[in-house]
């Protein structure tokens, strides 16, 4: 990591934008250097990492990553309960309609030989092992995710409708909005925020970094869900990508 990480294209759908990671260490696990190294390459490679720290629940990984619009999910575990947990990750993805998402894993030598064949005949991308980190190093390895992952094919999506209670619709129409590419479908999907007749109030929080900007965030939130149980709440967060590498990393879900 000493010298300047290549950026790796994503040529599978330029119009997409850059590959779109969440990032994070299983449940009941507070091993958390090793998935700290994977996000900082992966974004160091051009990627969107949205990372989520340690102990985090499939249902919190999973939210995370439909609501993000993520490609992929990484994720490191050591504590042992690895069938379980990701075979459940899978079969939540598939039901909430994002089984595109591809999950790369890597857990160190305790994921046995004949768990990892198990694991990805389920529906895991790849585990990666031990022996994958002595064959590919590290950037060699980052190189392999963004090749599996830029390799699958997203489900169609025209715009046509866009509802808060569908986060896959809504995060893939934030997403067009983002990125421009396809104009008839920005074009559909404001013709769409148009016609609505709810027009909620915005707020703004800005500031330097470390200033708090999550933790208020979280506090704000923390009363709206408390007083207001029946109201819903949009947050769009934006930390800034690297000129150099094109990557970026969001962190203020690991507060909220």
């Amino acid at each position: 990591m000493s010298s300047p990480a290549e950026r790796i294209d994503r040529d599978a759908d330029p119009a997409r934008g850059p590959l779109r990671f969440v990032s994070a260490a299983s449940l009941f696990d507070g091993h958390d250097a090793a998935i700290n190294i994977i996000r900082r390459i992966l974004q160091a490679h051009g990627a969107e990492v949205i990372h989520l720290g340690h102990n985090r629940s499939v249902a919190d990984i999973v939210r995370a990553a439909i609501q993000e619009d993520a490609d992929g999910v990484a994720v490191s575990s050591y504590q042992g309960g690895h069938n379980e947990y990701f075979r459940y990750m899978v079969d939540m993805l598939r039901e909430r309609g994002a089984g595109h998402i591809k999950v790369v894993v890597g857990g160190g030598g305790t994921i046995a030989a004949h768990e990892v064949a198990e694991l990805e005949a389920y529906g895991i991308e790849k585990i990666y092992t031990p022996d994958d980190g002595l064959r590919l190093g590290l950037d060699g390895m980052i190189s392999d995710v963004f090749r599996r992952v830029q390799s699958a094919i997203r489900p169609a999506f025209d715009g046509s409708a866009v509802s808060a209670d569908d986060p896959v619709g809504l995060a893939r129409a934030i997403s067009a909005l983002e990125q421009g590419g396809d104009e008839a479908l920005v074009t559909r999907i404001r013709s769409l925020a148009a016609k609505t007749l709810n027009r909620p109030p915005v707020l703004g929080i800005t500031g330097t970094g470390g200033a708090g900007k999550s933790s208020l965030t979280d506090e704000i939130l923390n009363r709206i869900v408390r007083f207001f149980p029946d109201r819903k709440v949009a947050v769009v967060a934006m930390d800034p990508t690297r000129r150099r590498s094109g990557g970026a990393l969001l962190g203020d879900r690991i507060r909220m």
